[in-house]
């Protein structure tokens, strides 16, 4: 399919994935539109967004619906593709209740795999979120696994908003010894378990050559660097928040990448360490398994409460070049087949046309 949509009608939260996706659909659409809780940066708008509406997509502001309703209806989208399966699905169903404009609803994460255990309400609130939507996009097997068992039948395709490009060939030999960690300072990403599994390694002697960074931010920043204090740690650079060129230096020199978080789908940060020809070190996760065979192209730790041991069968592993570099071989084939983001954006228009094609 090559036609271009007429209007899309895109409704999110105010992320760097909302962002992304934008710049990855907008080439596909004649016209773009956005409702959202905040404001698309100025070197991330697209030229054919041509309207937004703010809104609050908290499950308190019950006049947001109704606002959504009338724009809507002033804007005639042929599709409204819906952001999480969270309150934006929620309030973009009630204002689509009785449209014949079709619900494309993209799955982010935590808004399938965790948020519907937290009370039944936000359960039943996810699951009829998920059967008003007339397809479903999943970025992992496992999350499109958990919204079938949310929402039975339904329609789902396999998409991701990738990487942009394949990283250039890495120089596995100029690479240093260093472990990079680059996922959010908050709870969910368990930073300080990274933290207290690397004083395991100084404490041990093992790869004494080694570092770790700690890149990214958050609401945990400064627990993280007093925890680090606190254990003594020797070998540890926390590098803040560094932009996406700082972060593909960081890829390049690193042999580990390390992520352990307690729920996750496909992370971008994965796809990114990947293609740099970095050896993954994940938690076990059945998203992390669809892209890692422990021992073969990365490890899974299966008990993040002891890292240290997990670390070093990584760094000794990693010290090869040999064996670093026949891993991201078969890492960037994987990257390269499935975690582009310009033919995955194609793919989400695919879906888009058809869903509006089909309009009854």
């Amino acid at each position: 399919m090559t036609d271009k949509i007429a209007r899309l009608l895109v409704a999110g939260s105010a992320s760097i994935h909302t962002w992304r996706f934008l710049a990855g659909i907008a080439p596909h659409v004649d016209e773009l539109y956005l409702a959202c809780n905040g404001e698309v940066p100025a070197d991330r708008r697209p030229a054919n967004l041509k309207g937004e509406l703010r809104v609050d997509f908290s499950l308190k502001a019950w006049s947001t619906a109704g606002r959504l309703k009338a724009w809507i209806a002033e804007v005639k989208p042929d599709v409204v593709h819906v952001h999480q399966a969270n309150s934006v699905a929620w309030h973009a169903r009630r204002a689509l209740a009785g449209s014949r404009i079709p619900m494309l609803l993209t799955a982010w994460g935590s808004d399938v795999l965790l948020l519907p255990d937290q009370n039944p309400l936000l359960r039943a609130m996810v699951r009829g979120n998920l059967n008003a939507a007339a397809a479903i996009t999943s970025d992992s097997l496992y999350m499109a696994a958990k919204i079938r068992e949310l929402a039975g039948d339904c329609r789902i395709s396999l998409l991701s908003y990738g990487i942009d490009a394949l990283p250039p060939e890495p120089e596995i030999g100029a690479k240093k010894k260093q472990v990079l960690s680059c996922r959010l300072h908050k709870p969910l990403y368990r930073i300080d378990a990274i933290l207290k599994g690397w004083a395991e390694v100084e404490n041990s002697g093992c790869c004494a050559d080694w570092n770790l960074v700690v890149a990214a931010s958050g609401g945990e920043t400064e627990n993280l660097k007093r925890l680090a204090a606190s254990l003594g740690l020797q070998r540890v650079e926390f590098a803040g928040f560094v932009d996406s060129a700082a972060l593909g230096k960081l890829y390049a020199e690193s042999r580990v990448f390390v992520s352990v978080p307690r729920s996750d789908a496909t992370s971008v940060s994965l796809m990114e360490a990947m293609g740099h020809g970095c050896l993954p070190l994940l938690s076990n996760l059945p998203a992390n398994g669809e892209w890692v065979i422990d021992g073969l192209n990365g490890m899974i730790a299966e008990d993040v409460e002891r890292l240290g041991p997990e670390l070093c069968r990584a760094m000794i592993k990693a010290e090869d070049d040999a064996a670093l570099g026949a891993a991201a071989e078969i890492n960037r084939g994987l990257v390269a087949a499935k975690a582009l983001h310009q033919a995955n954006m194609a793919g989400f228009a695919d879906v888009i046309r058809e869903l509006a094609a089909n309009k009854v």
